[in-house]
């Protein structure tokens, strides 16, 4: 039964993915078709350049600027987008009813056609009129699923419905095509007429009140939709209020600023197929099949013959050759070289499709040689990690990556590129038959999983990887030991503080105090009181050192008082009158934390206050101490004359003892310390981890 089941859903996911295969391929012809129309449009005003009527034919070109972007919009949304089939169709209907229209007038303008033929092109024209108008309305409400309920498309026939009289009156001015209007005259243009001065009070108030309705509901189905589509979908919204704000700038000023308000309108237009573009790509799906590939591939030949073919109608209408016969020629070799091309234009084709989708994926050898060059001129081993990290995410234009290897603390994280989501899959980093690590990424937006092809290169690319990694491996290992040793010194350091501060040093005290009551108690000629003066003293030397000890075990403010009220002590001792110290802790007070952590955070604290008091001549500083799950964060800042560079620049012996010995102690429990200049002063950050192990996290399941 359950086979039955996991058949019939994958015949049934089979058909929508024919289906939707079918689909862009007929959004793609109807595109090509569209896009060659055009091409043969600017073709035909080149091949009567000077003739009358070239001049007005040639000012409805620029609906081309609008209008291929947003047949290209449709593609990409059958493309990406299968189940925003709908509105694919909507936005190439949209595109054609703009641009044919002007192609079907050019030979009303260039030729002397009758009442008959400039009549059926009016009626088109109204027809095209009405269709764009009608899906230019309707725009915002296919957002967010890409289709129309059936309620929506009642509501869609009802504008039409409003707007076939407004059509119907500017089919009837009096000229069309620089000659009579044959529907002006008649019933047809008496009742054109009357509809105009009917409805001309009532259209503007039809324009913004359609506007508003489309408006309010995207925005409804913004507040109750996902969050994660909130932002594209104000953009959208954004952009088509701009598209309208501009449309009706051209309407109302076209008469006096025509070309400024008409570029407006133009730019506007363009720019909402952009975004819509944009959009699609974004939360659409990435992984397409190698048919829709060769689909896209082909709509993108089309482009580039469509190019080829307008400019070589130019070279011709520039009289560039000498006669006809050499116009013929010309065209017959073009013909030649495009034939013989062909292949070689589907290839590059091909080949940019892919790389706009995939980067280098469809070249596995050129991301292994891509990687091994970058891992020749990597500067250490540590850059291994982060290298072939960025390898991943840029050549195969995945959102991110990460590596871990297994070290005795458990798995660490070497490095990050991008920005890797919770969903990731692991690809083991083997070497000599053992697992030393993971190589772990994120599918892109839109995507489940990683297909075959990114797998086969994720596996090789770790594969070559490991080698290199393994003695990386080891020296992750040695600083682990490290690590742990330092901490587990510090640890023991605060235990026997502990212990001396609590036990031992109040003893000697408290005995001291003892035998001076009882050399009190004597008479100084009694020679016992001799005796307990100078065992008094022993002991005074004895709790001197005790307490010369402890301070060598750790800083004495660190056992006495922890560490938020001993940075909070630190700063408030180097606070003077020339120089104000800032301090602030997050959380606060600080939660418990390791000794190593403790020590070093006090030590580099200390060091940097030091330094700024001594070198900067600095009027203020402060000192910022974070928190969080992973580590502790500490930062001093202050705005004194500052250093140029930073120490990770002028090479390990950069600066005196203070801050090398800052770096020292970040590193030996695995954390890290940087000095850097300011645009006014220095910044000293360091980042102590709270446990030993991995400071970013693990990412190995």
């Amino acid at each position: 039964m359950t086979s039955r089941s996991e058949h019939s859903e994958r015949t049934l996911f089979g058909a929508r993915y024919a289906e939707g295969e079918g689909q862009l391929a007929a959004a793609a012809l109807c595109a090509a078709a569209t896009l060659t129309l055009s091409g043969l449009w600017i073709c035909y005003l080149l091949a009567n350049l000077g003739s009358p009527g070239v001049a007005e034919s040639a000012q409805g070109l620029r609906v081309l600027l609008y209008g291929l972007p947003t047949a290209a919009a449709a593609v990409l949304i059958h493309a990406h987008w299968p189940g925003a089939a709908p509105f694919g169709w909507a936005l190439l209907v949209y595109s054609m009813a703009v641009i044919l229209p002007s192609v079907a007038a050019a030979p009303m303008w260039l030729e002397t056609p009758g009442p008959g033929w400039r009549g059926a092109v009016i009626a088109f024209e109204a027809v095209a009129n009405l269709v764009k108008a009608t899906l230019w309305y309707s725009l915002p409400l296919w957002f967010p699923e890409g289709r129309l309920s059936r309620g929506w498309w009642i509501y869609l026939g009802a504008v039409a419905v409003w707007l076939v009289p407004q059509v119907f009156s500017y089919a009837a001015f009096a000229e069309g095509f620089g000659a009579a209007n044959p529907l002006a005259e008649g019933w047809w243009g008496e009742q054109a007429a009357w509809l105009s001065s009917l409805l001309a009070p009532a259209q503007e108030v039809g324009h913004f009140l359609l506007i508003g309705v489309s408006t309010a509901v995207l925005l409804t189905r913004i507040r109750r939709g996902e969050p994660r589509h909130r932002r594209h979908l104000m953009l959208l919204l954004g952009t088509y209020l701009l598209w309208a704000g501009a449309q009706q700038l051209y309407y109302r000023f076209a008469d006096r600023y025509y070309w400024p308000t008409y570029t407006v309108f133009t730019a506007a237009s363009a720019l909402w197929a952009a975004t819509v573009v944009y959009v699609v790509m974004r939360t659409g799906s990435w992984r397409i099949s190698r048919s829709a590939r060769r689909i896209l591939a082909g709509l993108l030949v089309a482009t580039v013959l469509t190019a080829v073919y307008v400019a070589a109608a130019a070279v011709l209408a520039g009289g560039l050759t000498p006669n006809r016969a050499a116009d013929a020629v010309v065209l017959v070799a073009l013909a030649f070289l495009l034939g013989a091309g062909l292949r070689r234009t589907r290839g590059w084709a091909m080949g940019m499709v892919d790389r706009l989708y995939y980067g280098d994926r469809t070249h596995p050898y050129q991301v292994l040689q891509t990687l091994a060059e970058r891992i020749s001129h990597a500067g250490s081993p540590q850059d291994i990690p982060a290298t072939l990290c960025t390898t991943v995410v840029e050549t195969l234009r995945l959102p991110g990556a990460a590596l871990a290897v297994h070290t005795r603390a458990g798995p660490k994280t070497l490095a990050r590129a991008g920005h890797a989501g919770a969903d990731r899959q692991h690809f083991e980093l083997l070497h000599h038959g053992t697992v030393i690590g993971y190589l772990s990424v994120s599918p892109r937006e839109g995507e489940e999983t990683l297909d075959d092809q990114d797998t086969g290169i994720l596996s090789s690319l770790a594969n070559q990887a490991a080698p290199a990694l393994a003695s990386l491996r080891l020296q992750e290992d040695l600083q682990t030991s490290r690590e742990q040793i330092v901490t587990a010194r510090e640890e023991e350091r605060r235990s026997l503080r502990r212990d001396i501060h609590d036990g031992l040093g109040p003893a000697l005290a408290g005995l001291r105090l003892r035998v001076d009551n009882a050399a009190a108690r004597m008479p100084s000629e009694d020679p016992m009181h001799e005796a307990l003066r100078k065992v008094s003293g022993d002991l005074g030397m004895a709790i001197k050192e005790v307490r010369r000890i402890t301070d060598q075990l750790g800083p004495a403010p660190l056992a006495e008082l922890g560490l938020s009220a001993a940075l909070r002590q630190l700063a408030a001792a180097f606070d003077s009158p020339g120089l104000a110290v800032g301090f602030e802790l997050v959380p606060s007070p600080l939660p418990p934390l390791p000794a190593a952590v403790e020590v070093a955070a006090y030590r580099i604290a200390a060091e940097a206050l030091n330094n700024v008091l001594r070198h900067a001549r600095a009027r203020r500083a402060d000192v910022q101490v974070h928190v969080d799950s992973m580590a502790l964060t500490l930062t001093v800042l202050d705005d004194g004359v500052g250093i140029e560079g930073t120490c990770a620049d002028r090479g390990p012996d950069a600066g005196g003892m203070g801050l090398r010995s800052m770096a020292d102690r970040a590193s030996e429990i695995g954390g890290w310390c940087t000095v850097g200049p300011l645009p006014h002063g220095t910044s000293v950050l360091a980042v102590l981890p709270r446990h030993s192990g991995p400071v970013l996290g693990d990412v190995a399941g």
